[in-house]
């Protein structure tokens, strides 16, 4: 329960900062996690019967990406206006539950920022630390050769 009501808190936050920046839409990546006691075929039989692919997305909400994990299922980005929200969670309770466990992540596309910040640290001369030495690095101290025996003791018997 607490996690539900910190997704939730985390989707309203993160919905809020991203309609000022972006024409009133938010985006979601949503995880449909395969229901493994079922075959593929299985799975496409019981989307054609509620008719998730015809249906799917609800009118007004795009589809970013839409890619198959192996392993996982399908990762499913979409960029939709925040008062579509009910109708994205519907589609996905009458078309998909029954074949997928569904997970939902408010999610924003930050590879225009992360360019943004690569160029800025190209044009300050920032080095990767992964390819700096360590400041404080000192020399690895050598290995001792022989190793002290230890002395056996001699019971009587």
């Amino acid at each position: 329960m607490k996690r539900i009501l910190s997704l939730l808190l985390l989707f309203a936050v993160t919905s809020q900062a991203q309609e000022s920046d972006s024409g009133s839409k938010m985006m979601m990546t949503v995880i449909l996690r395969h229901d493994q006691t079922q075959t593929l075929d299985e799975i496409n039989d019981h989307l054609e019967k509620t008719g998730f692919r015809k249906t799917f997305p609800p009118e007004g909400v795009e589809i970013v990406s839409y890619n198959i994990v192996m392993g996982i299922g399908h990762i499913i980005t979409l960029r939709l206006p925040p008062d579509k929200l009910r109708e994205v969670n519907l589609a996905f309770e009458h078309g998909v539950w029954g074949a997928f466990r569904t997970e939902f992540y408010p999610s924003y596309d930050y590879l225009k920022a992360f360019y943004e910040l690569k160029q800025k640290d190209s044009e300050s001369g920032t080095i990767n630390p992964a390819t700096k030495a360590p400041e404080n690095e000192k020399a690895p101290e050598p290995e001792k050769t022989s190793t002290p025996r230890l002395k056996q003791k001699r019971h009587s018997q």
